[in-house]
């Protein structure tokens, strides 16, 4: 029972006392800590802004090959029974050539077209002068002469239908196929 006792006049002891005072924080820790958590923060912010500013450049380069892809696909037109190229046309090839120079394990293969009239032979040979025409265009700006093929469909794969000259117009074209390196396309320089 004296055991009892002293440990009822501890208990009373300890509950007349005021209980410690909470530890003193040290300033200098205090200070490291929060300047680590405002560190941690400032590099995750850091992190995250180069992450957007990669994924932005990465969306305006995939833009930009879009672009020069259709580029690279885009039409051009030929007056009536001529196979030489229009100055609209110049244009057109030339934004061609500051992209296939810039790409140079692309391929392309050059359809020449003719509108209906005229019999089947002399369009396919007039749809051969226009595929021709452009490569030599392309040739002419020190491109490669083996990076393009021709080919002729003549008068068989109109892009209109119909007989009036709007048709005919649409139908006399030299269209651009990628057939090699689509996947390597860099937009000009």
């Amino acid at each position: 029972s004296s055991s009892v006792e002293k440990l009822c006049a501890f208990a009373v002891i300890v509950k007349l006392c005021p209980p410690p005072p909470p530890p003193q924080a040290d300033q200098d820790s205090l200070q490291r800590y929060n300047d680590s958590v405002a560190a941690a923060e400032a590099e995750r912010r850091a992190e995250a802004e180069r992450l957007a500013a990669e994924r932005a450049a990465e969306a305006e380069r995939q833009r930009a090959v879009r672009a020069a892809r259709a580029a690279l696909e885009e039409m051009v037109f030929f007056d009536y029974d001529m196979s030489d190229i229009r100055d609209d046309a110049e244009a057109t090839l030339r934004a061609k050539v500051d992209i296939l120079r810039a790409s140079p394990q692309v391929q392309v293969r050059i359809e020449g077209h003719a509108d209906e009239r005229g019999s089947t032979e002399y369009n396919m040979a007039l749809g051969n002068r226009r595929a021709e025409a452009i490569r030599q265009f392309l040739v002419g700006f020190g491109l490669g002469e083996n990076r393009f093929e021709i080919v002729s469909f003549g008068e068989g794969r109109p892009l209109q239908q119909g007989s009036t000259e709007s048709d005919w117009a649409r139908n006399r074209r030299g269209q651009f196929v990628i057939t090699a390196g689509a996947d390597a396309i860099n937009p000009a320089n």
